[in-house]
């Protein structure tokens, strides 16, 4: 089994392994060496990768020399920056005065593994339980030999893979370990890790900004390749967790194992999906170690034109950018801590450079020949003289500031702010409770830490830039976790497709007003349809086309309602006021025909007319023509109610009149001779008067029943038209108004009838030309309103249905009324007894 992370859970198998491999006489570390050893009153250890070395593939852990690996330039500048900052404080020659009269002193550690990273706690932890007797009194020139000294903190070690084992071990004694490039998010939990502290940020954070930089180019289909360590495979996870609440879907992930011949083909195999899948930006949550193994694999496949997100571990590491080939992948953007130098440092390592050239052959203190706790030469390393870029700086002023952070914690155990140090021994845990609470600038830097132990620090934008096949980038964009935002200058980015910016989608985004319609699991993927009428496509539930609300509507395609238009007939538009001068007009002519008749109510033509029935004629006319008002503005229920009966039983009493009358005259001059006693009994018992009342009492008993058991009311109709709401009366079509109806139609039909019957009656008796005339427009107006009422609800219709009341009512007052008007007030000489006597006599000779 390969040992990729040592988590609690596995840290007491290792430990029992190493205490066997110890028994053995395998492993010794009873003799600590010296290499890389400063002595002083307090020390602080060091982990530091000076070398790279493969995992073993053998079941159990086992600890590869670190000196036959591969040097690691980034580790050695690492080790210098504490170096440095020891010495700094020492001098008192930096930014602050600490701990006067104490000499802080060092010993490090090479981490190239992470067997040798629990080695080398143990170590440190073997020393915490050494003999007091080896210990000098306090006051000497040295408080502890360099046999009886104890560490009050660890600066290290480099990745978190390398950190949960250590952080498990050092958090049991209280002894605090600040990392600078540890970033998996499990080590701030406190529960497990409680003395573990950093200077690089979260994991979290480094997720929570390469989320935002997807989002931000609107990358929603990527692949996402993680290296098989905690590092990989926490960023991953998390990331994928992510991605989902921010519209992204991962089309692959790949877990990049560790570099051996049974691994080749495994990598082979991630990138030859990766030229599968339909994916231009590829998200690489991957520790430089393992990646560096991985990209000649990419490069040989010859995998270009992709735009490849990096985290900081790798993204401005010397280790990935001098990979041969490197240069044609695509475009590099990543997430680098940011940026800072820390003065004097290059002058330190010119320093260093200088002294191991005259030193050939010396170490910094002689070994002990001890290879297991990794003892090196020192000078022979900087004798390489290794380039220091960037990367190295940034990393290197974590390293800085964590120093100082333990300078600062003991500066304050020790109560130097007097001017004076106390004297005495310093428990590791004295020191974890005020680094806790430190909180001091370094070159224009605050350091601090959250309750998780946490630096509130953000991160850098970068973008890899080549010229031939010279390496180099630039900062394009920075990101904050206080609060989460990201800038990001896309023009500093100099994408593989010159002036373009990569597409990286499943599906093209849909037009306005489209639903989608998922083509599978991902939520990227998907069909585009058009929300149909009177729906709208909310944003937030971009898959459902949602209806509008009842007062509202919306075209097909659309992304939001409209309101309805609303119907009604006001009582201020021009077709509204021709309306209501033509009802004040059919008003005055039946209200002054009224006068008129009743002014000559005993003249011939009044009486051959009906006499005072010519009177509830034209009072029923009115009636008619006024129920015509409740069409006008917004429905009540008083006009509701009283609009379609007030018209039905005043129309009625008028059909009926009419209809008694041209009954009366067929009678006296066709069926009188044939039936005379019935004719007699029934119109001197007031015949014409009862059946007038019993026509009227029907059809006002239909429809107060109608308006009791189902009474109409305002209503909106938003079903006849998708975009506008028709404002009425309920019940219109009800089966009570059909009855209503039905009545009104069988006595117009009788009314026509016996009027045709009279068609050759004395030309003073002879209304049958002109009632069925009236009865034929009132039909036909009407017929003419309904048909309109079935395919059209709006204010013409309404005004239809105004108009056809009112000319109803004209053509009965023409038909009927008017001819007589003009005999009594034009041609009096027609309104005689003898004229009327002269008409019978005429009609009974041509007979």
């Amino acid at each position: 089994m390969e040992l990729r992370m040592l988590s609690p859970g596995t840290v007491f198998p290792c430990l029992c392994w190493l205490m066997l491999q110890s028994a053995e006489g395998r492993l010794d570390y009873s003799h600590r060496g010296q290499g890389m050893h400063l002595e002083g009153d307090f020390f602080i250890a060091g982990f530091f990768p000076l070398h790279y070395t493969d995992e073993p593939s053998s079941g159990l852990p086992a600890l590869v020399p670190c000196n036959e690996g591969v040097n690691n330039k980034h580790g050695f500048h690492l080790m210098q920056a504490m170096r440095f900052t020891v010495e700094e404080i020492n001098n008192c020659t930096g930014p602050q005065s600490l701990l006067p009269g104490v000499k802080l002193g060092y010993q490090l550690y090479d981490i190239c593994s992470v067997t040798a990273g629990v080695l080398a706690t143990l170590d440190l932890l073997e020393q915490q339980h050494q003999s007091p007797s080896m210990a000098n009194t306090v006051g000497s020139t040295h408080l502890n030999t360099s046999r009886g000294q104890k560490a009050v903190a660890v600066i290290g070690p480099d990745s978190s893979s390398k950190s949960f084992s250590p952080a498990s071990l050092l958090g049991a004694y209280h002894i605090p370990q600040i990392s600078y490039e540890a970033s998996n998010e499990k080590l701030s939990n406190k529960v497990l890790y409680p003395s573990f502290l950093r200077m690089i940020p979260s994991d979290r954070n480094q997720v929570a900004a390469m989320i935002k930089l997807l989002v931000h180019f609107n990358w929603t289909w990527v692949a996402l390749l993680g290296s098989d360590n905690a590092y990989g495979l926490e960023g991953m996870q998390s990331l994928s967790e992510q991605a989902t609440a921010h519209g992204i879907c991962i089309a692959y992930q790949g877990i990049i194992p560790s570099y051996r011949d049974d691994t080749i083909q495994a990598m082979r195999n991630i990138v030859d999906s990766l030229l599968t899948i339909r994916v231009t930006t590829i998200v690489v949550f991957s520790s430089k170690s393992k990646l560096s193994k991985f990209f000649p694999f990419v490069v040989e496949r010859n995998v270009t034109n992709k735009v490849w997100i990096g985290t900081e571990d790798w993204s401005v590491s010397t280790l990935i950018s001098d990979i041969k080939g490197i240069h044609t992948i695509g475009t590099v953007i990543g997430v680098s801590i940011q940026f800072s130098a820390v003065s004097g440092f290059e002058e330190f390592e010119k320093r260093v450079l200088e002294a191991s050239m005259q030193q050939q052959d010396a170490d910094v203190s002689t070994s002990s020949g001890n290879d297991c706790l990794q003892s090196t030469e020192l000078y022979k390393l900087a004798r390489m003289n290794f380039s220091l870029e960037k990367y190295d700086m940034t990393s290197s002023f974590n390293v800085y500031k964590a120093t100082y952070a333990v300078a600062h914690a003991l500066h304050q155990v020790l109560g130097c702010d007097t001017g004076q140090c106390q004297k005495r021994n310093v428990h590791p845990w004295e020191v974890l409770l005020k680094l806790k609470q430190v909180h001091f600038f370094v070159e224009n830097t605050s350091v601090y830490f959250d309750e998780k132990g946490d630096p509130p620090s953000g991160y850098d934008i970068i973008s890899w830039v080549w010229r031939g096949k010279a390496w180099s980038f630039n900062t394009v964009g920075s990101f904050s976790p206080l609060p989460v935002s990201l800038t990001v200058d896309a023009d500093q980015i100099e994408w593989h497709s010159p002036g373009q910016v990569p597409v990286s989608i499943c599906s093209l985004p849909c037009p306005s007003g489209h639903k989608k319609l998922l083509t599978g699991q991902h939520t990227c993927c998907f069909d585009c349809e058009a929300c149909p009428t009177a729906t709208f496509l909310n944003k937030s539930e971009p898959t459902v086309c949602q209806p509008c609300p009842s007062d509202q509507w919306a075209p097909p395609s659309t992304e939001q309602c409209l309101n309805r238009t609303v119907l009604l007939l006001p009582w201020d538009t021009p077709i509204s006021i021709a309306l209501l001068f033509f009802l004040a007009s059919c008003v005055l002519m039946t209200s002054s025909s009224a006068v008129i008749l009743l002014l000559n109510l005993n003249t011939p033509v009044a009486r051959s007319a009906g006499g005072r029935t010519c009177l509830l004629m034209l009072a029923a006319l009115t009636a008619a023509a006024l129920s015509s008002l409740c069409h006008f503005g917004q429905p009540s229920t008083l006009t509701c109610i009283l609009k379609q009966p007030l018209f039905m039983i005043s129309f009625t009493v008028c059909l009926a009149c009419i209809t008694v009358r041209s009954l009366q005259v067929v009678c006296i001059f066709k069926f009188a001779s044939k039936l005379p006693p019935v004719y007699d009994k029934w119109a001197k018992n007031s015949g014409s008067e009862i059946t007038i009342f019993i026509v009227s009492a029907m059809i006002v008993l239909i429809s107060v029943v109608r308006v009791a058991f189902n009474p109409p009311k305002p209503s909106t109709d938003v079903v006849f038209y998708p975009n506008s709401i028709v404002l009425e009366c309920s019940n219109t079509l009800s089966p009570g108004a059909g009855i209503e109806l039905a009545y009104v139609s069988l006595l117009s039909v009788l009314c026509f009838t016996f009027s045709y019957m009279g068609k050759d009656l004395p030309a003073n008796y002879n209304e049958a030309k002109s009632i069925t005339f009236s009865l034929m427009v009132y039909m036909i107006s009407w017929m003419s309103f309904f048909t309109l009422y079935l395919i059209s609800r709006n204010h013409f219709t309404m005004a239809a249905h105004v108009f056809a009341t009112l000319f109803s009512v004209l053509a009965f007052y023409g038909g009927f009324f008017l001819p007589k008007i003009y005999i009594i007030l034009l041609r009096p000489e027609m309104n005689t007894t003898g004229h009327f006597q002269n008409c019978i006599q005429m009609y009974t000779m041509n007979k």
